[in-house]
């Protein structure tokens, strides 16, 4: 026996749940987490690269070998990029998903009671 495939919220459905408080709680643990470290990284970004073009005596000296400090700013780049994303993955699935997920039902749940 074929069922047929789900149908999709409405759009009434979805502004209500955009207008609903649990929305706004999902928007706001996202901004607080997302804006302060997108800044953050910007500048940690942008001050690598400030001291690449003003301070290369600073950024060429030698702190083992050949490692110099822009080296290690270079690599402690990326590390930063790997941590974020660590760190937003642990965020969101304390913090984001579990609103996400009870919206979505929310929602679906809607969509079931418009067939009927």
């Amino acid at each position: 026996m074929s069922t047929a495939p789900p149908r999709p919220p409405s759009n009434d459905s979805y502004a209500r749940m955009q207008t609903s408080e649990e929305f706004a709680e999902l928007r706001r643990r996202y901004r607080n987490f997302a804006f302060p470290v997108t800044v953050g990284f910007i500048s940690w970004y942008l001050l690598y690269v400030l001291l690449s073009n003003y301070a290369t005596d600073f950024m060429a000296e030698k702190l083992v070998g050949n490692i110099n400090v822009a080296f290690v700013l270079g690599l402690a780049q990326f590390l930063t990029t790997f941590l974020i994303a660590w760190w937003y993955a642990r965020h969101a699935d304390a913090k984001i998903d579990p609103i996400a997920e009870r919206l979505r039902k929310a929602v679906e749940a809607d969509a079931t009671e418009d067939v009927r």
